[in-house]
């Protein structure tokens, strides 16, 4: 108690930079709108980064006193890894191949051996090499020759997705001449020489498909996507022998193809666009399998003839289930797996192909994750899969579709003594307003007293159709050992219960999945296992939204708002055209141009509906080098809290300088950042002193 009654006094005596007011008048639908930090947007401003640094160093100056704590998380956590690790490797042609890691080195090494596991091993890619003298390195393609003789890989070193494609002999660790920019997806054709790709345009939208021929000086462009709401996407069917090209906006698909081994045909139209029918292809023997949502919006299973794909020829072999949403389908020689949900929940369903039985693989928990894992080979008999919850470590299996037997490959290995005997998941049911059951996912320690006294942290995302994952994390722990809660809210918006659940989330619906998430906290509030000034609540970009939308309609539920990404700034992104993601992204949150749905956004726009009152505990981060959230949405939105709020509560605002989306691309500064946002949530339930984990 010492220690958070000195850091308070402390924490009153900093002052928090202010951002100069410029004001932009804007009138839309009869309706002004003035924007006093719209010039945040300039980015080569020499201002900009002024007041960026200026709130970087108050958020070190308001975390000084966590430093030792965040130094302590940091190492708790980097204890629960192998550092030198090894994935499962697959086979892929006559290779077998895998990625690891070495302690002290920030990114993984992508590595193969030939014929056997105890053959030499070659070095395909090593990411630290590529990453020296640069902040940040994502990798994007990795896609090798039917032969194993060439790859074709797309890296990023600024975090703003721009990944530029390279090509590797790998036989002689030369890299080719051949290159592009800006890539998307690349696939090869069958002729070893033929590679394929698709480029973005000045918004990041993927839009041009291109073919190289290696060696030659010709960059075909083959297709270009006009429609700005649609975004080109191409890889190759798992049966080698077809070349799929898809259209798709965030509700209708198109989609074209060529044989793989005439890579010089003319692309044919598999299915045409139609609005608000999506679909997916894969390929069998003289069939195309089409999981497709004309009939119902969970999707249903049909076959096409590859020589004839059109719609008179479909044959039905799973029809639409309204309790069971259909996710995805993965072909092999003998049989085909379905990914499927239901209440909530993902199911793996194995059909034969010879005998047309079917059967569903079962998994232990309540609650839990599982999908396929690298599946590359086509006549098998085997599905990989991972499978892991919130008390399972990520868990790689190989599962006998004739035996009907899995058989664990690997399970992440957590050091430091972890016995999950400890801890309990569940799920839970919270009823929304109007009657609808939210899932909760939920893990804490036994030892936990369900009094309301205990912390509780609160995730929750709510759109696009996601299903946010039930995933296990060894980081988790600190805040489990320190007597928090940790859950999941399973909203409106995400697609766990199917696609009406995305539905009910979206577009003039969309208000459902704040009232969910503030329904959950309170349910959550209500069965003991926290209070309001003992509840934390996170989530990142549209999951920033969420935090943005709640913390106005109810800042008096939460302790504290951890905020990753966070878009908050929907009316002004959405107006303007020019930006990633806006106009792909009408058919999500509407387009501000119809007065209707400018109303509606109105509504729930964090920034926009700001307002002179008590704010909870706020740390916000950003990247200087995102694409898909601008830095100055949260920029903006810190300051013009700054102006607002009424409290003394602790507003911290984190702009990694040299990062994207997802933060820090190397694993020990993903850890740093980590550490930090714990380090701020224990500060905020008086557990900053707590250097300790709980007995």
């Amino acid at each position: 108690m010492l220690f958070f009654l000195s850091t308070n006094f402390a924490l009153a005596q900093l002052a928090p930079p202010v951002a100069g007011k410029r004001p932009k008048s804007d009138t839309i639908h009869g309706d002004l709108r003035v924007d006093d930090y719209f010039w945040l947007r300039e980015k080569t401003n020499p201002e900009v980064k002024k007041y960026l640094n200026a709130e970087n160093a108050y958020a070190e100056q308001l975390l000084a006193p966590t430093k030792d704590l965040q130094e302590k998380l940091y190492q708790e956590m980097l204890g629960r890894i192998k550092e030198t690790d090894l994935s499962v490797p697959y086979r892929q042609g006559d290779y077998f191949y895998y990625s690891r890691t070495e302690q002290g080195k920030q990114y993984s090494i992508y590595c193969r051996k030939k014929g056997a596991l105890d053959a030499p091993e070659e070095i395909t890619l090593d990411l630290n090499q590529l990453a020296i003298g640069k902040s940040f390195m994502g990798l994007g393609a990795y896609a090798v020759s039917d032969d194993g003789n060439l790859l074709a890989f797309s890296t990023d070193s600024t975090g703003f997705r721009i990944y530029n494609l390279q090509i590797k002999n790998l036989a002689t660790g030369e890299l080719l001449p051949d290159h592009a920019k800006d890539v998307g997806s690349v696939f090869w054709a069958a002729d070893n020489k033929t590679l394929f790709y698709v480029t973005k345009d000045a918004a990041k939208r993927p839009y041009r498909l291109y073919r190289h021929v290696l060696g030659s000086e010709q960059y075909d462009l083959l297709y270009e996507e006009k429609d700005e709401r649609f975004n080109l996407f191409g890889r190759r069917t798992r049966s080698g022998k077809y070349l799929i090209l898809y259209s798709g906006s965030l509700t209708t698909t198109e989609a074209r193809f060529i044989s793989a081994d005439a890579p010089a045909s003319e692309w044919q139209i598999l299915l045409p666009r139609q609005q608000d029918r999506e679909f997916e292809v894969d390929h069998h023997n003289e069939f195309f399998y089409i999981r497709v949502n004309d009939t119902g919006r969970n999707f249903r299973l049909v076959t096409a003839p590859v020589h004839d794909p059109d719609e008179k020829n479909w044959k039905e072999i799973i029809p639409h289930r309204p309790e069971t949403m259909l996710e995805g389908i993965d072909c092999f020689a003998n049989f085909y797996a379905l990914y499927e949900r239901q209440n909530g929940l993902p199911q793996i369903r194995l059909t034969d192909l010879k005998s047309g039985e079917s059967h569903y693989l079962a998994f232990p928990e309540p609650a839990y994750s599982v999908f396929p894992s690298t599946n590359r080979e086509w006549d098998t008999n085997l599905l990989r899969y991972s499978y892991q919850s919130l008390l399972t470590p990520s868990s790689v299996f190989d599962y006998d579709v004739t035996a009907r037997q899995s058989t664990l490959l690997k399970e992440t290995e957590v050091l430091g003594g972890y016995d999950k005997n400890e801890y309990a998941s569940e799920r839970l049911y919270a009823t929304a307003k109007d009657g609808a059951r939210i899932p909760i996912s939920i893990v804490y320690k036994k030892s936990l007293q369900k009094d309301g006294r205990s912390p509780m942290l609160l995730n929750g995302y709510g759109s696009y159709g996601f299903a946010l994952p039930v995933s296990f994390n060894s980081n988790r722990l600190s805040l489990l050992d320190r007597g928090f809660a940790v859950a999941i809210a399973h909203i409106r918006g995400g697609g766990e219960m199917g696609k009406a659940w995305h539905d009910q989330g979206r577009m003039l619906n969309k208000m459902n999945t704040f009232t969910d998430f503030i329904a959950s906290a309170e349910y959550l509030i209500a069965e003991k296992f926290t209070s309001k000034d003992r509840l934390i609540i996170e989530g990142g970009s549209a999951g920033g939204l969420l935090m943005g939308a709640v913390t106005n309609l109810r800042p008096d539920l939460f302790k504290a708002v951890v905020s990753h990404v966070p878009f908050v700034d929907v009316i002004n992104t959405m107006l303007d055209e020019s930006l990633p993601l806006t106009v792909g992204e009408f058919e999500e949150w509407g387009n501000p141009k119809k007065k209707e749905e400018y109303e509606y956004i109105k509504q729930y726009c964090p920034y926009t509906n700001l307002a002179k009152k008590s704010y909870p505990a706020m740390l916000v981060k950003t990247s200087f080098n995102d694409s898909q959230v601008m830095y100055w949405e949260p920029a903006k939105y810190v300051a013009k809290i700054r102006s607002l709020k009424t409290d003394k509560n602790p507003l911290a605002f984190v702009t990694n300088m040299g990062a994207g989306h997802g933060g820090a691309s190397g694993r020990y500064d993903r850890l740093r950042e980590i550490a930090l946002d714990y380090a701020f949530m224990l500060m905020q339930v008086g557990l900053a002193g707590e250097t300790e984990a709980l007995p």
